[in-house]
């Protein structure tokens, strides 16, 4: 399991692109990379939400897809195990989950503030 904490400071909430990147690492060469990797935020002991295999709802997939260029973060392949979050969070201390399902491997945590508006030019 990967545990990586973050603060979201100040009086407002926060949208905020978090990511869990076993697969698309192929693409860069990373040897031994996790298969599957399966991402909960959780503020505290509680889960705020969670994401396994990140294009599988495809009404979302396009919002993330598009955050993620937005803030320059590399593509995941449609259809890959990746795991990705579009969340808006209240001001407080969190930590994202990555674990594996199944074998362990190699996986890259990102958070990106997506505070941005995906359609402005």
């Amino acid at each position: 399991i990967l545990i990586p904490g973050f603060v979201i400071a100040g009086n407002g909430a926060k949208r905020l692109l978090i990511r869990a990147a076993g697969p698309a690492l192929d693409e860069f060469g990373v040897p031994g990379v996790l298969a599957d990797p399966q991402l909960a935020v959780f503020k505290g002991g509680t889960l705020v939400l969670s994401n396994d295999n990140w294009s599988a709802d495809l009404s979302k997939a396009g919002v993330v897809t598009s955050f993620g260029r937005l803030v320059g973060a590399f593509p995941f392949a449609a259809g890959s195990k990746d795991a990705a979050l579009l969340v808006t969070l209240a001001p407080g201390a969190y930590t994202a989950h990555i674990v594996a399902d199944g074998v362990g491997g190699v996986a890259l945590a990102e958070i990106y503030d997506a505070s941005v508006n995906p359609n402005a030019d």
